[in-house]
């Protein structure tokens, strides 16, 4: 369906500049510019076309102010997805302003799909817990880094668990003669006690956040399941935001939980999950659904029994309900012999409907 506006416009925006693409269908006038990549010229350029107007960009490392600026503004702003605009497949020309008038020509014909714009306190949050997935990702770098390095020398450490309060009492005690190494392996074992630290700081905030009354609630709805506590409670919340827009089987497909399909006539063929969405939450489910390789235990552990503390009787029972059917399944699929990867991830698919159940519970 055409849209209602009767001019849209197509922005390719980059750090340096914004390309602007923009057409009047009443007269078929086009109107081009380059701009500087601040809000109010952005605005400003936009207010001087024919109204009413409908704008559109992809979605980039630019963040979402300037969608908000046009939000209040009053003036209709879609956000898309670079993967979901499609490209014919002979256009082997690619420029800014041929990006940008196809974006305006997408929206006028309706067939541009605005992804969902988080709110500043929803981005405020998302951005501590993905610079807690980031310095996880350095921590298990340096971690490597060191471990490696005492293996070339041929030291292994036999004494049980590693990366804990033992097992740091014997890296701190390794000599090396030779300066290069012991220099080497004192800058590895720093980077790895600064990692810990900046990971222990962010938990403290995260602990924080999690409890203030915008996340408490769902939060603590998401930890009646086993495997999801805190971090992945509040992971889930501020990476998904409005879990009403989905069902519990189609939040799989959002996630890029669910398998390719390539089908024609009467021929089926099933590939890879899709691995499309959000990276983020996609990786906690994952990571909370290995819990259930375990056997259930008969009384659940203190942390489990903690969160469920407190909890309406309807959102507790639903979390042992989902334990018993995930575990389950589990072990189904284990009974088939299918690899352990593949078990989790079916059972994450599973989990993610049963996050849905619980995060929209109504008291």
């Amino acid at each position: 369906m055409l849209t209602d506006e009767r001019t849209t416009v197509g922005l390719d925006v980059h750090a340096r500049s914004v390309v602007a693409e923009a057409v009047d269908w009443s007269t078929g006038q086009v109107f081009s510019d380059r701009l500087v990549p601040a809000n109010e010229v952005v605005l400003a350029w936009v207010a001087k076309l024919p109204a009413p107007v409908a704008v559109t960009y992809e979605a980039g490392p630019t963040g979402f102010g300037l969608a908000r600026a046009f939000a209040a503004a009053g003036i209709r702003c879609e956000v898309v997805a670079p993967s979901k605009l499609e490209r014919p497949p002979g256009d082997r020309i690619k420029t800014d302003r041929r990006d940008a008038r196809r974006a305006a020509r997408l929206l006028h014909i309706g067939e541009i799909t605005g992804i969902r714009i988080p709110t500043v306190v929803e981005e405020d949050a998302r951005d501590l817990v993905r610079a807690r997935e980031a310095t996880r990702a350095d921590l298990m770098r340096a971690r490597h880094r060191a471990s490696k390095l005492l293996l070339r020398h041929g030291i292994v450490y036999s004494g049980g668990k590693t990366w804990n309060g033992v097992h740091e009492r014997w890296l701190r005690a390794q000599r090396f003669d030779l300066p290069g190494t012991r220099t080497a392996f004192e800058e590895a074992l720093d980077a790895v006690l600064a990692a810990t630290a900046r990971r222990d700081r962010l938990d403290e905030q995260i602990e924080a956040t999690a409890a203030a009354p915008g996340w408490a609630p769902i939060v603590s709805r998401l930890g009646a399941i086993r495997g999801v506590a805190t971090l992945t409670g509040l992971g889930l919340a501020v990476e998904i935001g409005d879990w009403d827009r989905f069902t519990g089987s189609s939040i799989g497909a959002y996630l890029g939980l669910v398998p390719t399909e390539s089908s024609s006539g009467s021929s089926r063929s099933q590939g890879s999950i899709t691995k499309t969405g959000d990276t983020h939450a996609r990786r906690l489910l994952v990571e909370a659904a290995w819990q259930h390789a375990r056997p259930l235990p008969r009384v659940p552990g203190k942390a489990l029994t903690l969160r469920r503390a407190g909890l309406p009787p309807a959102v507790r029972a639903r979390g042992v309900a989902a334990d018993q059917r995930l575990r389950r399944r589990w072990l189904a699929m284990e009974a088939r012999n299918k690899p352990g990867n593949v078990v989790a991830v079916a059972v994450a698919r599973e989990l993610a409907g049963w996050c849905w159940s619980l995060a929209t519970m109504r008291d």
